[in-house]
């Protein structure tokens, strides 16, 4: 049985925790007590996280991830108050949907039914134009890139990835084919526990530029360096590891194979095509490369913008944005067999497929996820997208999922019923 995050954190609550009411940032300066600062690390502490992820660039360098010159493409509306849709959480608790907002820190959230924005909220720091750090929601831009250039032949998944960055040649990598990176089934020594401060996940955010630079520190100062020192553990193809460092192979193939960046290419391909309402932007590493597992902001409404066009097999703003055969390969998912060692225990029977968290659920659920509560839930039956910014204290989704995925399926149902 899982245990609820309320029963054991010993935090605050998300009312306490305000950042408009905490008066963070506020004044020319700020007091002291109230400075969030990058260099001390005090931007990744709770709860100054809570304002820090909807002002990423006041604290790190960014690219732009232009919207075009055009109009945005139109969110129809039809209101509708489900905050008292009622739903039990994993370890048996009955809770709404406007509580689960509260219980796990919410800093907005978007709900589009059959098209339609339904419900929206904001919290927090966070505004309709600001953009939110999407953490790990990112990699499921990045594999959509991968898939576009997959069906324009610009990418082979059975090539190897040395075909495309022959840089890592003596890497890890080095026997590795794309359609491992894409689907995370490398063998790597690479460690991901944020509650590990010597996981080497904080060594990948001093070289992607989202944590400082200790002094005396030798190590990579960037992304390209710090790939290229991967060793490998394990075989290639055999189970599925969440590793960040898969995600950043698979964005330098990309820009390789696109001959862009990556920002300028989701400002072609996806954010102009999709019209959306804001430029989005990456948080760059120290010789201007962006962060492709990580390090994308977006307002909340094209966040769920994206999560439509998925839902409507890459249609939307009428065109095709992103190929129906990428949509459709992702909703069949990977190998639920090679993700079960992984032991997500929130997750039972799902899989990962280039980049998304697959459910497998009797409504065939698919999932954009981040650390902090980030996240894109598409329910293709319930004809459902919800977008949803967060500042959880806990990085990881296992406090997260025990709340709101029971919240989720309840909403489905509801709105399938009518109700």
């Amino acid at each position: 049985m899982s245990v609820s995050p309320t029963a054991t954190r010993p935090h605050a609550t998300a009312l306490e925790t305000d950042p408009e009411t905490l008066g963070w940032m506020r004044g020319f300066p700020p007091p002291a007590d109230r400075t969030i600062a990058f260099q001390d690390g005090s931007f990744r502490s709770f709860p100054e996280l809570r304002w820090a992820w909807s002002n990423i660039r006041q604290l790190v360098p960014t690219v732009n991830v232009w919207r075009g010159a055009g109009p945005a493409s139109v969110l129809p509306r039809q209101d509708h108050d489900i905050g008292a849709v009622a739903s039990m959480t994993m370890d048996g608790r009955p809770v709404t949907f406007a509580k689960m907002l509260e219980e796990t820190y919410a800093d907005g959230i978007a709900v589009l039914h059959r098209g339609r924005l339904i419900y929206e909220r904001y919290f927090g720091a966070l505004k309709p134009h600001k953009p939110h750090i999407a953490m790990s929601v990112t990699k499921s831009f990045t594999g959509v890139l991968a898939g576009i250039l997959v069906t324009e032949g610009k990418i082979d998944p059975q090539a190897p990835v040395t075909d495309y960055v022959p840089e890592l040649k003596a890497s890890a990598f080095g026997d590795a084919r794309v359609h491992e990176v894409m689907d995370m089934t490398t063998g790597l020594l690479y460690t991901e526990v944020y509650t590990d401060k010597n996981s080497d996940v904080w060594g990948l955010r001093r070289a992607n530029g989202m944590a400082p630079i200790p002094p005396g520190y030798d190590g990579p100062t960037t992304i390209l360096d710090f790939l290229i020192a991967q060793k490998k553990q394990g075989e290639h193809g055999k189970a599925f590891a969440y590793k960040t460092v898969n995600t950043d192979v698979l964005a330098w193939i990309v820009r390789r194979a696109s001959g862009m960046t990556l920002s300028d290419l989701l400002s072609e391909r996806i954010w102009q095509p999709m019209g959306a309402e804001e430029d989005a932007h990456y948080h760059v590493d120290r010789i201007g490369t962006e962060s492709g597992g990580g390090g994308l902001s977006t307002t909340l409404r094209d966040l769920a913008r994206f999560g439509e066009t998925m839902r409507n097999h890459g249609r939307f703003n009428g065109r095709q944005v992103v190929p129906s055969q990428v949509v459709e390969d992702i909703g069949r998912g990977g190998d639920p067999e090679k993700f079960k060692p992984a032991g997500y225990t929130t997750l039972p029977g799902a899989s990962y497929r280039n980049q998304w968290w697959i459910t497998h659920n009797a409504h065939g659920a698919y999932m954009a996820r981040g650390v902090h509560g980030q996240g894109i839930y598409i329910d293709p039956k319930a004809e459902m997208v919800i977008a949803r910014y967060a500042s959880h204290p806990m990085a990881g989704n296992a406090a997260n999922d025990p709340v709101t995925l029971p919240a989720y399926m309840a909403l489905a149902k509801a709105l399938m019923a009518g109700g």
